[in-house]
């Protein structure tokens, strides 16, 4: 089996959430349980952090593990989605795995897994355990995919547990409310082990204690540390003060870190581990900024930030998937814009003339394009060199121009 016929597979033959969306959700860790028992358990030959939250926590995953790597520990980082290349959700040391490892593992237990009926996203995290094992790495650190209670990395008994911070996202699974949420994503904490929990919030804080004390886990809200990333987004600020606060956290249980593998693996963390996507600048004069983020809370945040830049037009190339809340996205987008719709090349994005349709309620005007390439290109077409384009609402929009 080749690479190519691994990763068709993969994407063909497994239900996959980013394509399908919640026909492809699995309700249950069963699955996930079946399959690494297959594999010998190899999330249990290594340690590991377990990161949840609703915006951030790809960012404090990477942040930590560059940390961890200038201190010199072989770190495993599993992170989803990918945005370019799926081995960008398993990496070793900044590295992704080689397209060797991931034809071997599907072909190897494609047929033993299929009695199973994993998941796209069940089967990359099997590969993902199996590979860090084999690597023999010093720690992994692993990122949920959606909530935590009920997700399929939710198996390992982590050193340390991170909630970065609540907002309102996917709720067609994880409920309506900050309540439903945070019930959700505080599944990640496990008995007497240590949970950091990003962002005080007033909705949150008698859940995530509660539970914590229920299960003897020491919690902890992260603390102000006035340090620099290579990530420029104003919204790092606070994934940096809970990075650095996990870090601080395993100094505590014997990790040998210093204030300068801190100091230098904040500012060498796409160095370090080849994150993209996060306020990213992909040419100036016009400048040109892309963002993953792609809920009310990320949007605010980029929005307030571009607010306090200088230019003279903004255009927004925008799209999003269709199992958002559009009605609270499209309040808080600036209606001083000239928006170019458009639609990523995935089932669940959002037909580009019912976006314009809607968006136009709430006085965002523009026009409607075929696919992101050629909203982009019309906005570089219209842009003047002072002006400014931000390119976001959607993952995938992003990894279509990234």
């Amino acid at each position: 089996m080749t690479y190519n016929q691994a990763i068709d597979y993969l994407f063909s033959c497994l239900p996959i959430y980013q394509r399908q969306g919640k026909i492809a959700y699995k309700s249950d860790i069963g699955n996930i349980v079946s399959a690494s028992k297959i594999l010998n358990n190899p999330h249990e030959k290594y340690k590991s952090i377990h990161i949840a939250g609703t915006n951030g926590k790809g960012s404090v995953a990477h942040m930590i593990a560059s940390i961890l790597q200038e201190a010199g520990y072989k770190v495993g980082l599993y992170t989803s989605p990918h945005l370019k290349d799926f081995r960008e959700r398993i990496k070793v040391n900044g590295n992704m795995i080689k397209k060797s490892d991931v034809a071997c593992f599907v072909k190897k237990n494609k047929n033993r897994f299929k009695k199973i009926d994993l998941s796209f996203f069940e089967f990359t995290v099997a590969l993902a355990f199996q590979y860090f094992a084999i690597k023999e790495i010093d720690i992994a650190i692993i990122e949920t995919g959606l909530g935590g209670r009920l997700d399929s990395t939710n198996i390992i008994k982590p050193d340390l547990s991170i909630i970065t911070n609540i907002g309102i996202d996917h709720t067609n699974l994880l409920g309506n409310t900050i309540k439903e949420i945070s019930n959700e994503k505080a599944g990640i904490i496990k008995q007497k082990t240590p949970i950091i929990i990003g962002r005080k919030q007033k909705e949150t804080k008698n859940i995530f204690s509660d539970i914590a004390k229920k299960r003897n886990a020491p919690l902890k809200y992260a603390n102000n540390h006035k340090l620099s990333s290579d990530l420029k987004g104003n919204y790092q600020l606070e994934n940096i003060n809970t990075a650095v606060s996990a870090i601080l956290e395993m100094q505590n249980q014997g990790w040998i870190i210093t204030k300068k593998n801190i100091k230098k693996g904040l500012l060498n963390t796409i160095k370090n581990t080849k994150l993209i996507g996060r306020w990213h600048i992909l040419s100036n004069k016009p400048l040109v900024i892309c963002d993953t983020g792609h809920n009310e809370d990320a949007l605010n945040a980029i929005f307030n930030q571009i607010n306090n830049l200088s230019y003279n037009t903004l255009h927004i190339v925008f799209g999003i998937v269709n199992d958002k809340d559009l009605d609270k996205i499209l309040k808080i987008l600036p209606k001083d814009a000239i928006y170019y719709f458009c639609k990523a090349n995935i089932i669940r994005a959002l037909d580009a003339i019912e976006l314009k349709k809607k968006a136009s309620r709430y006085k965002l005007y523009g026009n409607n394009y075929s696919s992101v390439d050629s909203a982009l290109k019309a906005a570089k077409r219209k842009a003047l060199t002072a002006d400014l384009i931000f390119i976001g609402g959607s993952t995938f929009v992003v990894s279509e121009i990234i």
